[in-house]
């Protein structure tokens, strides 16, 4: 060291390192300096629905393993509320980290944009991940009811006054979307009733107060298996494992017709895209996991992996799809 280069000149410039250095941390995003230190504490997902529901579940599912890969907690939050649309608010406004992402549906990321008055388009302004999951609903009555075919449910679908009613867990959702599609394709008049989710919808139709459901299979499979419920058709493009002797609608002398449910993970704009391709290589992995796959498959859920720009492409498909169709029906929020 030169003899007029005291300590405290050493440690004046040491100073300015630091600072210097922490002025950076602070000026540039949350999650822009590495994607190699993320992540650094628990991550969250956010689910716009209750516990229990079908979300949920496949979110509890993929946790764990997502945890181990990433080496952090993966912490489930449920903001239930105005048809995932809370949850979809709250992650948006979330800091672009990596740290708070959302595990949405079909109605939250491609459906309630049509119905709703927003004040965001979760197509524009969120930031796809990966595709989650796809699987068919199932149009199921109750073991008791007349209709034993989907014959003798358009043949009551189509009186002039019709008093066959389907439900579905609320306006919007997919079950909502499937009954609606069926209805313009088929020609019918049934009416739909919107309960404040499945479970009470599924009780309605236990009980014998609602003639029809178009079901997730997660909510109808064991009452099926159990002799409650019959099965009528599926409204996917193939037929469910579960559900090996149900045939689709499009069988059933409705060529083209296709009506699934999905979810997929999203995230606010401006993400670091290296923290976006790790998270999407956790997602992807995790779906891919055999133990993860089967605990899926057993409830009707087909594992759906997909890159960014897949999902980003099939939400945006999906949504002026059914946002055509929600018009053509004059679906509105209540």
């Amino acid at each position: 060291m030169p003899k007029n280069f005291s300590n405290d000149s050493l440690m004046k410039i040491l100073n300015f390192i630091f600072f210097s250095l922490l002025t950076l941390n602070i000026l540039l995003p949350r999650g822009a300096l590495s994607a190699d230190l993320f992540p650094n504490r628990p991550i969250k997902i956010l689910i716009g629905f209750a516990p229990g529901g079908s979300a949920d579940t496949v979110a509890r599912a993929m946790a764990p393993k997502m945890s181990e890969m990433l080496k952090q907690s993966v912490v489930i939050e449920n903001h239930p509320g105005a048809g995932g649309n809370i949850a979809s608010e709250q992650t948006i406004r979330s800091v672009p980290d990596g740290y708070t992402i959302m595990l949405g549906t079909i109605g939250s990321l491609a459906v309630n944009q049509h119905i709703n008055k927003l004040s965001y388009d979760p197509v524009v302004d969120m930031q796809a991940l990966s595709m989650a999951i796809v699987f068919s609903n199932v149009l199921v009555v109750n073991a008791n009811s007349e209709i034993k075919s989907i014959e003798d449910y358009i043949r009551l679908g189509k009186l002039e006054n019709s008093k066959l009613s389907y439900g579905s867990s609320g306006v919007g959702s997919a079950g909502h979307l499937a009954g609606e599609f069926f209805k313009i394709t088929a020609g019918l008049n049934n009416q739909h009733i919107a309960y404040r989710g499945g479970a009470p919808a599924m009780n309605d139709l236990l009980s014998g107060v609602l003639p029809s459901i178009f079901s997730s299979p997660t909510d109808a499979i064991q009452f099926i298996q159990t002799g409650k419920l019959r099965a009528i058709a599926v409204t996917g493009s193939k037929r469910l494992d579960v559900l090996p002797s149900t045939p689709t609608i499009a069988e059933l002398g409705f060529p083209g017709f296709e009506a699934v449910n999905w979810y997929a993970f999203a995230a606010p704009l401006k993400m670091p895209m290296d923290v976006v391709a790790k998270l999407n290589q956790v997602i992807v992995s995790t779906l891919k996991d055999p133990s993860v796959s089967l605990q899926l498959k057993k409830s009707g859920l087909s594992p759906f992996p997909t890159s960014v720009d897949e999902a980003t492409k099939y939400i945006k498909s999906e949504s002026e799809k059914w946002g055509n169709i929600a018009k053509k029906a004059g679906i509105r929020a209540e």
